[in-house]
């Protein structure tokens, strides 16, 4: 296939690049700056500079290398981020999951291409109500906290236009947290420093849910559904969602640090933002079953416990 991965040098555009070029397929690659197509030609795959959110430029590479399928993994994520300031911190992001993806799925229809993918996220976006673990059937967050809503509405109205788009073979693939090699929680990151420094504390009871998958399980499952007819929206996370309360200490061993400190959530709710509070405290998890039976899909690293020993990179 002809694949045009938009985002190709992004945390994992850098791992699904040559895993689509190990499977024999044709990659253009659109980079926004010299640095990444430099990257992406190192890689093998033809690289093109090119602004997302202006539609003509990014016909213009399209139309040249006529592409079977486009996937759309666009973020503009600063490498140190304060979540304090959540959706200020996603506004660029956001802008390309909207316009952007309005400008892929075009430039989609305008070169014939019948494949299109499209990053999504899961984790904090599901209703907190109900059970841990949610799937693709349960409803997102209505009433999510004031920090995380237009970066919720940007991840509907990506959502629903891939799924509308129906003279397109479409599907949605929502990640869960990424760690490996060129994440946020990776190695050397400003997270796993937190963690070393006692800084990432367990909130309460530590009760929020969360969906880890790794990099690598990332693109093997992109690829799968880049080379699949299946369309749809689907869970892309290990096979074990767990409470901070859980992982964190996990994380605090696997990278040789003390156990997290603990603080009562009556006082964490006095000196923290409310969506950093119920990142920690009330957030759901995701079940990946859909996606497993759909795709014949198991991760390499089923779990966190086994991610974090190994796979931090």
């Amino acid at each position: 296939m002809r694949i045009v991965v938009a985002g190709a040098s992004g945390a994992i555009g850098k791992v699904l690049v040559p895993s689509l070029l190990a499977r024999g397929h044709k990659v253009l690659g659109l980079v926004r700056s010299a640095d990444g197509a430099s990257r992406v030609a190192q890689s093998g795959a033809e690289p093109a500079l090119v602004d997302a959110l202006d539609q003509s430029m990014l016909l213009e590479p399209c139309r040249l290398f006529r592409p079977d399928a486009i996937v759309h993994q666009l973020t503009a994520l600063p490498a140190n981020t304060d979540l304090r300031d959540f959706d200020r911190v996603f506004a660029q992001t956001n802008l390309l999951r909207t316009k952007g993806t309005d400008n892929l799925l075009a430039a989609c229809r305008d070169v014939g291409a019948s494949r299109f993918v499209a990053q999504s996220f899961c984790g904090w976006p599901y209703a907190r109500q109900g059970g841990p673990v949610k799937t693709e059937d349960d409803p997102l967050d209505p009433e999510p906290p004031k920090a995380f809503r237009r970066t919720l509405d940007a991840l509907r109205y990506l959502e629903s236009a891939v799924e509308t788009a129906r003279d397109i073979r479409s599907v949605n693939l929502r990640y869960g947290g990424l760690y490996g090699p060129g994440t946020s929680l990776s190695e050397g990151s400003e997270i796993v420093d937190q963690v070393r420094r006692r800084r990432l504390p367990i909130i309460g009871r530590g009760g929020g849910i969360w969906s880890f998958v790794h990099i690598t399980d990332v693109a093997r499952a992109t690829v799968a559904a880049v080379e699949s007819d299946i369309t749809g929206t689907f869970n892309v996370v290990d096979d074990e969602p767990a409470p901070v309360a859980r992982w964190l200490p996990e994380l605090a061993k696997a990278v040789g640090a003390k156990p997290p400190f603990r603080i009562p959530a009556f006082l964490a709710r006095l000196i923290l933002p409310e969506h950093l509070f119920v990142m920690m405290t009330d957030v759901r998890g995701g079940s990946n079953a859909k996606f497993k039976r759909a795709f014949n899909w198991r991760p390499e690293f089923s779990t966190w416990r086994d991610g974090f020993r190994r796979g931090l990179g």
